[in-house]
């Protein structure tokens, strides 16, 4: 449950259904679970069957592997650690929104509304001053965060059993209101009908398989660390065929949601889907578009309004933890403090380091640094990942590890993907985003702030995590 909850976040509302529209509708489908079976799954295995095997964090369960792999391991858990900084402002966000959800302050200027909430500057250049709704917002979130993990997976069990079937109830019964929404249809069609010729565009295969890499949480050191948790006897196939269907399935009803909506705005505004262009996804989609259609409902605005953001905050919540879970084990491991303490100093670190992202200048900090660090940061470490445990590594030794206890038998086919396959992929990834990246600068941002907001975070990460690597255990001789 708490890994299902991990992947599924607040990616599956607002990337995966204008990800499927722009990349062929209904035929998407086909290359994206192409992309689930041979590379989320076969990962998603890899990484539960590392931890399971392993019974710890992931900078020790790479120490085992190899001595000198530990830096692999602390790599794993610091980049998700900086994504849980910008994360959990847009959680902040949404906090925000489901009160003002009360009275539909944004009204029916929900742009201007959002810009003035953020203070936004207009620049990464100008900082600005810290919005005060955003900085309440969180420091709700990190205090939730903390109380949730600081006494370890005993309160995540209870926590998640909530948390993970409530918003997907929630989104069931935002579709079904959406479905009974004039343009509805349209909207339904615009996400489904399929273009056929689209198949034969290599960017669209990419974009399904880092669609599936991203949602399924993979080379964050989480599934790893919750895997080693995990009963001797549980099926690790079993789970992670349910983690990264559920995920799958989640995506693909937030399609529906979001798009029955979408069709009823173009509707009411008497223009095209098309023309609301970005404003279908990321945040526009939810901060601009999604309000401003429940403004337009002629009854029950305010119940669907706060029902949308709760069941945001909910699928958000629970990947905001899971990121934050694998360091505070590693730094709980490796120094030998208490959970309490190692949560806790986490916490603080993180809550100062969302300031950023908190400022009139956040929304461009945020968008710059999520750009540099999921297509650079996580698909390097995904690479890393599936060179050691597949090249340095016995990678049988883990297949018959799996084995053991699944009902779905793992055979050479397996070690194929995650040898060959997988790594052929993200290197095509890496290197089509750096490609785009060197010709068309990201956004046509200035140097200096791609330098800021996407080397630095991803080198600094890289480098700390040899420093970790090299501090001595307490119990270590020195």
């Amino acid at each position: 449950m708490a890994a299902i909850g991990s992947a599924v976040g607040l990616g599956n509302v607002w990337r995966f259904p204008y990800v499927c529209y722009e990349s062929g509708g209904g035929a998407f489908l086909i290359p994206y679970f192409v992309a689930l079976f041979t590379a989320g799954i076969p990962l998603m295995i890899l990484e539960l069957s590392v931890g399971h095997w392993a019974r710890s964090s992931p900078p020790e369960a790479f120490k085992k592997i190899g001595k000198k792999w530990e830096w692999a391991g602390w790599w794993t858990v610091l980049v998700p650690f900086i994504i849980a900084w910008y994360y959990i402002v847009v959680m902040a966000w949404c906090f925000s929104y489901m009160i003002y959800s009360l009275d539909l302050r944004w009204g029916v200027h929900a742009e201007n509304f959002f810009k003035n909430f953020l203070g936004d500057t207009g620049s990464p250049a100008i900082i600005g001053d810290i919005s005060v709704p955003v900085l309440l917002g969180l420091i709700v979130v990190w205090l939730c965060v903390f109380l949730i993990l600081y006494k370890g997976v005993g309160r995540i069990g209870k926590v998640v059993a909530i948390t993970v079937p409530l918003p997907t109830i929630l989104l069931i019964l935002l579709t079904i209101r959406g479905l009974t929404l004039p343009g509805a249809i349209e909207g339904i069609s615009y996400y489904l009908t399929p273009n056929f010729s689209r198949l034969f565009d290599i960017n669209v295969w990419l974009s399904a398989y880092a669609q599936v890499f991203f949602s399924l949480s993979l080379a964050q050191g989480i599934m790893i660390t919750y895997a080693s948790f995990l009963k001797k006897k549980s099926d690790i196939t079993n789970n992670a065929f349910i983690i990264s269907l559920a995920d799958a399935g989640t995506s693909f009803l937030a399609g529906f949601t979001v798009f029955s909506v979408v069709g009823y705005l173009a509707f009411s505004q008497g223009i095209s889907i098309p023309d609301l262009g970005l404003r279908i996804a990321g945040p526009n989609l939810t901060f601009i578009t999604y309000p401003t259609a429940i403004s337009l409902l002629p009854f029950a605005a305010v119940f669907f309004g706060m029902v949308f953001y709760i069941a945001l905050l909910m699928f958000g919540i629970d990947s905001a933890f899971s990121m934050i879970e694998p360091i505070t084990v590693g730094v709980n491991k490796k120094f030998k403090i208490s959970k309490a303490k190692a949560t806790g100093v986490i916490c603080i670190v993180g809550f100062f380091a969302s300031l950023l992202f908190a400022t009139g200048s956040g929304l461009h900090w945020l968008d710059i640094v999520d750009h540099f660090v999921a297509n650079f940061g996580l698909v390097m470490i995904g690479l890393v990942e599936c060179l050691i445990l597949g090249w340095m590594f016995k990678l049988s030794k883990i297949r018959d590890h799996a084995n053991k206890t699944s009902e779905v038998y793992l055979g050479r086919w397996w070690d194929y993907l995650i040898k060959f396959v997988i790594p052929f992929v993200l290197f095509i990834l890496l290197f089509v985003a750096m490609v785009n990246n060197i010709v068309n600068p990201y956004l046509g941002y200035p140097w200096w702030i791609i330098v800021l907001g996407g080397v630095a975070p991803c080198l600094s990460v890289f480098l700390l995590s040899f420093v970790f690597m090299k501090i001595k255990q307490r119990n270590e001789v020195i």
